[in-house]
């Protein structure tokens, strides 16, 4: 009964917040001394009067599981950030009224969690007045963990019919500022100690550059992360 309460005290204890790290400790403390204890097998009117001797093995071995289980409390995975840093065209081809295009979109990635990242293979869908002009290849990677990284991701803009936006384009152009909006679902694992979690982070981006010099005026950025535990 003894060893069933401490596992239930420890579960609640890993459920909750740091705060509850104390009764985690105690908990752990007091389950491997039990386990240490050979009178902890034995009924309750023959323990009596026999004193408990302190351990030095059972001390350590509750501190270390509290160690590991607060390690596992302060993993919780946070959302990876993105954020672009610049715009450049490789090639540039007009027919009108299409124009096809190659660029390189220069991408600034931040892993906040405490264990590294292993993704696969994806791309980046880009968007103006709400049709798809291209997009970006995000080859398979991987990132350590509290690190940032930068990515160059060729990008193609294949058909850019421009009848089909052309007064709103040349409007943006004029006075400097477009509009495009960018999205990608990127998949991969994490592990944490000896679990593997997979996870999914689904990334909006919304930016405003510049079409003549293709400077990022201004962009807003907005991530979900998805993590399955099975």
């Amino acid at each position: 009964m003894g060893l069933f309460l401490s596992f239930t005290i420890l579960t609640l204890s890993l459920q909750s917040t740091a705060h509850l790290s104390i009764s985690l400790i105690l908990s752990l403390t007091l389950l491997s001394q039990n386990l240490t204890d050979p009178s902890f097998l034995l009924p309750p009117a023959k323990k009596m009067g026999k004193k408990r001797n302190w351990s030095w093995s059972s001390a350590l071995v509750g501190a270390a599981s509290a160690v590991a289980a607060t390690a596992i409390i302060s993993a919780k995975p946070k959302d990876p950030t993105f954020h672009l840093i610049s715009i450049k065209f490789t090639s540039f081809k007009l027919k009108p009224p299409v124009v096809d295009a190659e660029l390189i979109l220069t991408v600034h990635v931040t892993n906040p969690n405490v264990a590294p990242i292993h993704y696969s293979s994806t791309a980046m869908s880009i968007f103006y007045e709400g049709s798809l002009l291209g997009s970006a290849q995000v080859d398979a990677g991987s990132q350590q963990p509290r690190s940032c990284q930068v990515l160059r991701l060729p990008a193609r803009l294949d058909g850019l019919k421009l009848a089909h936006h052309g007064s709103r384009f040349i409007s943006d152009v004029a006075k400097r500022e477009m509009v495009l909006d960018a999205s990608v679902d990127i998949g991969g694992f994490a592990k944490v100690l000896w679990w593997s979690h997979k996870f999914k982070v689904h990334v909006d981006s919304h930016l405003t550059v510049d079409p003549v010099f293709l400077d990022v005026l201004d962009q807003e950025n907005t991530s979900q992360l998805e993590l399955f535990l099975n």
